[in-house]
């Protein structure tokens, strides 16, 4: 009876775990910004799921067809074989032209000039794009880039793009290390960004939301936490926040946040990185200039709180396996003054 307990406690371990595994994959689809093809919010990822269902059922017939067929042949009753004769050779070989060459040939074909209007609609950027971006990969953050009116750049951010809701965006893609691939599902599908090369696609939020997005081409260590934000907001608060990003860094408006853009500057911070209005520079980490109004940090992995901006800054390794950024050791009092004026950076 102890041996048949022992071996009962064996299987029943593995079906808890795999229980446990199902019930948080379940759970994590309930999240308000998943990223789900099933529920698109934007006429780009609207087109592509119609598509997809198409697929789906065409897939579904002729699996039916198959299974059908299969049980036909295994449950029909069994006749003796026929001695083999050449026109039964040739009404096998005209079946398998027809199931298996002919019809799939017509019915693909039938089909691949939808296919074609679907992507000819989703990935060319429309004529009257409300404005451009620039989104450049980078090991594992997002450089964005928006261009003014002229087409000249305009101000640079990281790791979320701003829309305007009901506006089509046109989106540029590139990458300045390896191949990276920008996913927004809910929004649009896949498009590579390969170095020395740049790819058009577009995005339109129809609602305001958070949409996530991933990088979707393996691009190292840290790909899985390679994600960016679309935050979509009505035109007129999206149009305020386009006004405050074209501004320089706000000047310190006490003594600790004073104190907080002198250690920026002095404890190598600004090598790497750019805050407008300021002596900092740097241009091998994000744009710094308006940092506190962000809702994540390290490409959406934490949340922007002050607790995980100290975190970050201190030791990036401990968030971020394997993230370029270098750990900066400050005094408390120091780490204190330059968490507060990061996030006085609006």
């Amino acid at each position: 009876m102890r041996r048949f307990a022992h071996r009962s406690a064996a299987f029943v371990l593995p079906g808890r775990r795999a229980g446990r595994v199902l019930s948080a994959a379940a759970l994590a689809g309930c999240a308000p910004n998943a990223q789900s093809v099933t529920a698109p919010n934007g006429p780009a990822a609207e087109r592509l799921l119609e598509l997809s269902w198409i697929l789906f059922a065409m897939g579904g017939a002729v699996f039916a067809l198959v299974v059908v067929l299969l049980l036909y042949a295994i449950f029909r009753r069994h006749r003796p074989p026929l001695p083999p004769s050449a026109a039964a050779d040739r009404r096998a070989t005209r079946w398998i032209v027809i199931g298996g060459v002919a019809f799939p040939g017509v019915v693909l074909s039938a089909f691949f000039p939808y296919v074609l209007r679907v992507q000819r609609a989703t990935q060319r950027p429309p004529e009257d794009a409300a404005l451009t971006i620039e989104v450049r990969g980078y090991r594992w953050w997002w450089e964005v880039r928006y261009f003014s009116d002229d087409g000249q750049p305009a101000f640079e951010t990281a790791n979320e793009i701003r829309i305007p809701v009901g506006q089509p965006v046109r989106v540029r893609l590139t990458s300045a290390d390896v191949i990276h691939s920008f996913w927004v599902p809910r929004l649009q599908g896949k498009l590579d960004m390969i170095p020395g090369r740049v790819n058009e696609t577009w995005i339109q939020a129809d609602a305001p939301g958070v949409y996530r997005g991933q990088c979707a081409e393996y691009c190292g260590h840290q790909h899985a936490k390679m994600a960016l934000l679309v935050v979509a907001e009505p035109p007129d608060a999206f149009a305020a926040w386009h006004a405050r990003q074209l501004r320089p860094a706000a000047e310190p408006s006490d003594p600790l946040s004073a104190r907080g853009r002198s250690i920026f500057l002095g404890s190598g911070c600004a090598a790497c990185h750019t805050i407008r209005g300021t002596q900092a520079a740097g241009t091998l980490g994000p744009d710094l200039t308006h940092v506190g109004g962000r809702l994540t940090l390290a490409a959406a992995t934490v949340a922007n709180t002050p607790d995980h901006l100290g975190a970050w800054i201190v030791d990036p390794q401990r968030i971020k396996p394997g993230s370029l950024m270098p750990a900066t050791p400050l005094a408390p009092a120091d780490l204190s003054a330059l968490i507060h004026y990061l996030t006085m950076l609006e």
